[in-house]
């Protein structure tokens, strides 16, 4: 019995896989408006009608790269909110666990910050603010819950100190290389104590 073609057109996994990750280099770099399908192929070294074969466009492509990416961030984030840990111990694994997401995904993470505002206009990105509503929340509750039992201190502006926690550990995106001299952990490490501990020597 004659065994089926499978269609042209149609990526591996793996394939798909790789042609996002491009994708999500050419994103960060020139931003979402200025990419165009085609320069993405020539990034991927195909024609932009074969890439067409793949993705019906490119607002389809930073779909599946954005909502891949909050997915496994959720997975992540998830297992630390569950986990019973005191306030200290939250706030310090969700961080680390920012930092693993920045060091696997560091391109995407650069796209989430300088284009999530703008996407979520669109009602197929409303995903996007969604999952900020829901970060907040987590980051909020847990510096309420410390500030309730006495971990961390009672005149801390809340919402002040979470934007503050938010965008100095996601800015890492601007500057971290995967593979370089300091593991995601090392710099989660030294950002917590200090964020936590302070960098003055107490007398």
């Amino acid at each position: 019995m004659p065994t089926k073609k499978k269609p042209q057109g149609t990526p591996s996994p793996e394939r798909r896989a790789e042609l996002l990750a491009t994708a999500a280099e050419v994103f960060a770099a020139q931003g979402y408006n200025a990419t165009t399908v085609r320069r993405i192929a020539d990034a991927a070294g195909m024609l932009a009608g074969s890439l067409y074969y793949h993705f019906d466009s490119k607002e389809s492509m930073v779909d599946e790269i954005l909502s891949t990416f909050l997915n496994e961030l959720w997975e992540g984030y998830d297992v630390v909110l569950e986990a019973g840990l005191g306030p200290r111990e939250t706030i310090e694994a969700l961080v680390t666990e920012s930092f693993r997401e920045i060091d696997r995904h560091r391109d995407v993470v650069a796209i989430y910050q300088k284009e999530a505002r703008h996407l979520a206009a669109q009602p197929r990105f409303q995903y996007l603010d969604d999952s900020q509503r829901k970060f907040e929340k987590a980051w909020l509750g847990t510096l309420e819950r410390g500030v309730a039992d006495g971990t961390f201190r009672a005149d801390l502006d809340i919402r002040l100190t979470y934007r503050f926690v938010r965008d100095t550990v996601w800015v890492a995106a601007s500057w971290y290389r995967p593979g370089g001299r300091h593991s995601p952990e090392e710099i989660a490490r030294q950002y917590l104590s200090m964020v936590l501990d302070g960098i003055a020597l107490r007398h």
